[in-house]
């Protein structure tokens, strides 16, 4: 019997929105380490260009302070980690995993020819391409390519998202996403579902195609929902959508499902107008969010094995704009927090503001080094394979 149009969608919606829902059992595994477990990384996305300069404060440069003058940072508010620098007084857990030396913090990330569009330089970073360099898979995606040759659906990427970036997708495989496991779990439950799931009529090879995704997302909803359950986590997250991302990533974490990268993105941090309040809004987010998570991984002996890296497809220029905002600019800071980090704190130089380019900071280090150095030194793979040649790996890990 044929279904109607709007069930069909609802069909193709769900479908759709489990994205190959694995079966769980098939999927390659991870690096398993000797405490039997395996490493996990998860990458937190500061989408919308996080301006890295009122992030790390260069507290005593001038030339900060005169380029910014509404919007800058006083030393006094700047929570100090050394005689140069100080953290945003809105990430106070930052400076606590500084002190216990679990956060290592890498300036002057960009690329050569720097793109300022915010979806072709998110392109660029999610593809790990050149600037004029058009890929259509992703580095976590050609990742799972690689490791899971033999694997039917891999598990190991997940997004906590409604749609998949495009850094998730490879040529064969590509992660999944949803918001929270149970609403997957709930559709695929109703009995609209069950009843196609199970019998159906073969009308063509697109319905074919949704009904086999159907099927499997029936049948793999369960698992993933009980996984989550094996061993959740009682810790109090913050009632934020951020906050909620991490408490259902802990709770797979500390249930050791194979899953081995997390992809979580919180923004806009497109701060043209106003940018005080906005970064405030989000950095305020990300700590609370944050901090819990940290407590939570440590609780559960979980945090030697477990790499978070935070990105943003630029950064921002050095000279506020007459809205006390800041504009799309270039290189940017990134952040690395764990308990197995080799380098700590400060690992680089700090923007050198008397030497700009067009108003922009140059960038120093190469965001492609850095995916080297995780996908070599944490998540065991082949640097060639993935990026297309190779680049030599960075001290941090």
């Amino acid at each position: 019997m044929l279904i109607k149009r709007r069930e069909f969608l609802q069909t193709t919606a769900l479908a759709t929105a489990s994205l190959f829902v694995p079966k769980f059992l098939n999927a390659m595994a991870g690096r398993t380490l000797p405490n039997g477990r395996q490493r996990v990384l998860i990458v937190i996305q500061l989408t919308g260009g996080n301006d890295g300069l009122n992030t790390i404060i260069p507290y005593t440069n001038d030339i900060y302070y005169q380029s910014r003058p509404e919007i800058a940072i006083s030393k006094q508010q700047a929570l100090r980690l050394n005689d140069d620098a100080g953290l945003n007084p809105n990430l106070p857990v930052l400076r606590e995993l500084y002190d216990e030396g679990h956060l290592s913090i890498i300036n002057n990330v960009g690329y050569p020819e720097p793109n300022r569009s915010h979806f072709r330089s998110m392109d660029i970073w999610h593809t790990a391409s050149q600037s004029d360099e058009y890929l259509k898979t992703g580095w976590l995606g050609r990742y799972l390519d690689k490791q899971c040759d033999d694997c039917h659906l891999p598990t190991q990427l997940i997004e906590t998202d409604d749609i998949l970036s495009l850094a998730l997708k490879g040529h064969n495989h590509q992660g999944i996403t949803f918001r929270d496991p149970r609403m997957v779990y709930t559709k695929a439950q109703e009995q609209f579902y069950k009843n196609i799931g199970e019998t159906h009529q073969h009308e063509h090879e697109m319905a074919d195609y949704l009904y086999k995704m159907l099927g499997e997302t029936i049948n793999s909803t369960n698992y993933i929902l009980e996984k989550s359950k094996t061993n959740p986590t009682t810790a109090e997250y913050p009632a934020t959508a951020f906050g909620n991302h991490l408490k259902h990533i802990a709770s797979l974490i500390r249930s050791d499902i194979n899953t081995s990268v997390y992809y979580v993105s919180l923004g806009s941090f497109d701060t043209h107008v106003r940018q005080l309040s906005r970064q405030t809004e989000l950095f305020k987010e990300l700590n609370s969010g944050l901090k819990v998570f940290t407590d939570d991984l440590k609780k559960a002996n979980r945090f030697n094995d477990v790499m978070i890296m935070t990105f943003s497809e630029f950064g921002r220029r050095v000279a506020q704009n007459g809205s006390a905002g800041t504009d799309h600019g270039t290189a940017n800071n990134m952040f690395f927090i764990s308990g197995a980090l080799r380098q700590k704190g400060i690992i680089n130089e700090l923007p050198d503001l008397s030497n700009l380019s067009n108003g922009d900071l140059t960038h120093t280090v190469d965001f492609k080094n850095i995916y080297a150095t995780i996908l070599d030194k944490w998540l065991d793979s082949s640097v060639p394979a993935i990026l297309g040649k190779d680049f030599k790996t960075l001290g941090f890990i």
